[in-house]
């Protein structure tokens, strides 16, 4: 796919270092990546949102899709709930971004409900981007290969890999999709550093991006 990129975050500093070397590590880490030592193979097809109480008491917002937008996360799922909480508030942070772009709204209330600090001033940009240019998103995007990396009870990393080649921007006036030939640039690694508040959401605080990664391509 040929989505519009998100913008490169700041380096994540400390944590980036601990992140595992490719979104493919079988590493038996905590959180960072959808592939992860001892995970739930049987959740290979998850495209159902979670509860909004699945990660905690706290309360999250109701996220919605269009029917023609679609997230996949293969193994999201380790077994541990602790980890799974976390990987939860993720792919739930994943879908609030995408419907803030279909809604146009730079200021919605999920994303500062899953982002925090620069991540959250980045998302936002990055959803302004959209409605400066008229644009839309269309299609499924495969998430897959997490990588997670707890580095206290309360911060982790998290390395995953995401195919955008089903996934297209599309023209909010005409609703057509800009689809493009598949490339290397259609896979997208992704780097992330989330924090666990006082209320257990886990928050992206740093989120970087490489399209056409070797280390997602096919």
């Amino acid at each position: 796919m040929n989505r519009s990129p998100l913008p490169a975050a700041a380096a994540l500093a400390a944590v980036a270092a601990l992140l595992l070397a490719g979104c493919g590590s079988s590493t038996d880490s905590s959180k960072g990546a959808d592939k992860i030592s001892g995970a739930d193979q049987d959740d290979t097809n998850d495209t159902h949102p979670p509860s909004p109480s699945a990660s905690g008491a706290a309360k999250r917002p109701t996220i919605t899709l269009p029917s023609d937008v679609n997230n996949v996360f293969e193994t999201w799922k380790t077994g541990d709930a602790a980890k799974d909480a976390l990987l939860t508030d993720v792919k739930e942070r994943i879908n609030a971004t995408d419907a803030a772009i279909v809604a146009g709204n730079p200021d919605s209330e999920a994303l500062e409900f899953y982002y925090k600090g620069e991540a959250l001033a980045d998302a936002a940009e990055w959803v302004q981007g959209y409605v400066n240019d008229g644009k839309s998103i269309t299609g499924t995007v495969r998430f897959y290969n997490p990588d997670l990396l707890m580095v206290d009870k309360d911060t982790a990393a998290l390395a995953y890999c995401a195919d955008e080649s089903k996934a297209f921007d599309k023209e909010r006036k005409s609703n057509k999709a800009e689809k493009n030939p598949v490339s290397k640039d259609s896979y997208v690694a992704y780097n992330t550093r989330v924090q666990r508040t006082a209320q257990g959401i886990w928050q992206t605080t740093s989120l970087l991006s490489d399209r056409g990664s070797a280390k997602c391509t096919p």
